[in-house]
């Protein structure tokens, strides 16, 4: 499964980064806003620590905006940059477009396996369910990756990736690999969380308390 981190924080990235386990970025206007910064000297930056998927994601609404903005963001961005569209009709438009052109294309905002299918066959690189979003108003998000994994392995000329995204635990992770997600992209809190464990710890506390004890002994 591939990694990604959900940020627009440059120190976040380099962190992550530096685990040697990234394998790419996604990011959104939210996440754009809340870092305070200019959009494309954030993507820039991060492109440039992480040599994965980066996207980028266009805020028009109609395709030909989209289109505009998509090949826009291609020209004066580094090379693994990807475009993010949202999940509509006009969405898919620009999702055709860009493809056709080689540009890569992450579909965005996408709750059903419908919607997917869909993105797939306008020629998405990736498609994006968002599984905690799906959990927030009563039903499981988990749901909506199985069915599409269902989907996927009906059909193996689809091409698109599956981007589990909408994270918020450890355990949408493990259910995403168990259930064959390709990717999930998830905040910095839940790389952390998924490196932490109380046996690890207390396990390295003892190794560094007898190796004192060694050492004790060695100088008396």
């Amino acid at each position: 499964m591939e990694l990604f981190l959900d940020t627009a924080e440059v120190d976040e990235v380099k962190e992550i980064a530096s685990w040697g386990i990234l394998d790419g970025v996604t990011t959104n206007p939210s996440l754009i806003k809340k870092s305070g910064r200019d959009f494309k000297k954030v993507i820039k930056e991060i492109a440039e620590i992480c040599d994965g998927p980066i996207s980028a994601e266009v805020t028009s609404m109609d395709s030909e905006g989209m289109i505009k903005e998509g090949l826009e963001l291609k020209s004066e961005l580094p090379e693994n940059v990807i475009i993010k569209v949202p999940c509509t009709p006009e969405g898919l438009i620009a999702t055709k477009e860009l493809s056709s052109r080689g540009i890569g294309v992450n579909v965005t905002l996408i709750f059903s396996a419908s919607q997917a299918l869909m993105a797939a066959k306008a020629g998405a690189m990736y498609v994006s369910p968002f599984v905690g979003r799906i959990d927030d108003i009563g039903h499981e998000g988990m749901d909506l990756i199985a069915q599409i994994m269902r989907i996927w392995e009906q059909y193996p000329e689809i091409e698109t990736k599956v981007l589990a995204a909408s994270i918020r635990h450890p355990t949408h992770i493990l259910e995403c690999l168990q259930l064959g997600a390709h990717t999930a992209t998830m905040p910095t809190k839940i790389f952390r969380q998924l490196m932490k464990h109380p046996l690890t710890d207390s396990g390295i506390e003892r190794f560094l308390s007898d190796w004192a004890d060694v050492e004790n002994a060695g100088n008396a």
